[in-house]
């Protein structure tokens, strides 16, 4: 497989990995299956005898109305919510704070920011090889040393180009002087 490839499959890999993670996490959480209310037009439903049951959940509100429609809403810290409910008979469910991120990625979350230094670590040791031989190597020069082994240029060599042959003459001239 062409090394170009394989580096431009790594960064789109890394891209949309990037994106999968940005998107999970800006997206709201999905409370339930209703439509999401104020807090005051939760009050006033209550208030008015439309609501059937809650389910509060930490400050996540979710339950029915009398005709069986969904809705949610996020309510502040209201030690009076409950009491309220409670007079206007609303039937009241109250589970624990549900942690909502999969284990998955709680594990991700730790592991990547390692994974992505190492990753760039990698990447820069390779492209330091490229540039001077190893890494490290800075002094080391990429120049090839000419011998007889490899051939000498003559000017019987550059006959056919005259002006090359003119081009190293002047430069025999000038060092000569």
């Amino acid at each position: 497989m062409n090394s170009n490839f394989r580096n431009f499959a790594l960064w789109v890999v890394i891209f949309l990995l990037v994106l999968a993670l940005v998107t999970l996490f800006q997206s709201p959480g999905h409370r339930g299956g209703g439509s999401d209310i104020a807090y005051s037009q939760l009050l006033n439903d209550a208030d008015a005898g439309r609501i059937t049951s809650v389910i509060i959940s930490g400050p996540e509100i979710s339950g029915t109305y009398n005709d069986g429609r969904a809705f949610s809403s996020y309510a502040p810290n209201d030690p009076n919510l409950v009491t309220k409910l409670q007079q206007k008979g609303v039937q009241i469910t109250a589970r624990p704070q549900s942690d909502s991120t999969p284990w998955f990625i709680a594990v991700l979350m730790n592991i990547l920011p390692i994974a992505l230094f190492i990753g760039a670590w990698v990447f820069l040791s390779r492209q330091m090889q490229n540039g001077a031989g190893r890494a490290m190597g800075f002094g080391k020069s990429k120049a090839k040393l000419l011998t007889e082994a490899h051939g000498r240029v003559t000017f019987e060599d550059v006959a056919g180009i005259d002006e090359a042959k003119e081009d190293l003459q002047e430069v025999v001239e000038f060092l000569r002087d």
